[in-house]
């Protein structure tokens, strides 16, 4: 059954959603993988606070990682599964034992500018085919990380 007869979105249109949903779930992928990084790796003064903090945001990743791939699946996309793929598509690199706060801080923060771009890439394309659901995900996600850059950047202060 084609679901997109039912839902009303245009396929040719679904499937721009689709293909910035994919963008996006490469640069989540990347982001959770360096976030495990951070948890295992980081030291200093400031160990307990961001080990905690880095331990839910990959958690939170996680859980957003499987709603863009089931999004992607409600239009009628197939999600990418492999890490190589990933890593062609991503614009977000991988970050290798880092264990200073002083260089952990701005590549999240660079991370995170990258998601909040993705993200209003999302959503022009969402809006443009009528997929209001696709629009609130990532207006979902705007949000709180919107939130994790303010509350983030305090530390550099």
């Amino acid at each position: 059954m084609n679901v997109l007869s039912i839902t009303g979105i245009n396929p040719a249109k679904a499937e721009q959603v689709v293909n910035e949903l994919s963008k996006l779930l490469a640069d989540f992928q990347i982001y959770y993988t360096n976030l495990r990084g951070y948890h295992w790796h980081v030291r200093g003064p400031q160990f307990y606070t961001l080990h905690s903090q880095f331990e839910k945001m990959y958690d939170e990743a996680a859980e957003h990682v499987d709603e863009i791939a089931e999004r992607i699946l409600q239009l009628g996309g197939v999600p990418e599964n492999r890490f190589s793929e990933y890593l062609k598509l991503s614009q977000i690199k991988e970050d290798t034992k880092v264990s200073d706060p002083a260089q952990i801080i701005p590549a999240l923060l660079d991370s995170l500018k990258v998601l909040i771009a993705q993200e209003r890439a999302v959503a022009a394309a969402a809006d443009a085919a009528d997929d209001i659901v696709t629009g609130d995900l990532v207006s979902d996600l705007l949000d709180g990380q919107e939130k994790s850059v303010w509350m983030i950047s305090a530390l550099e202060a």
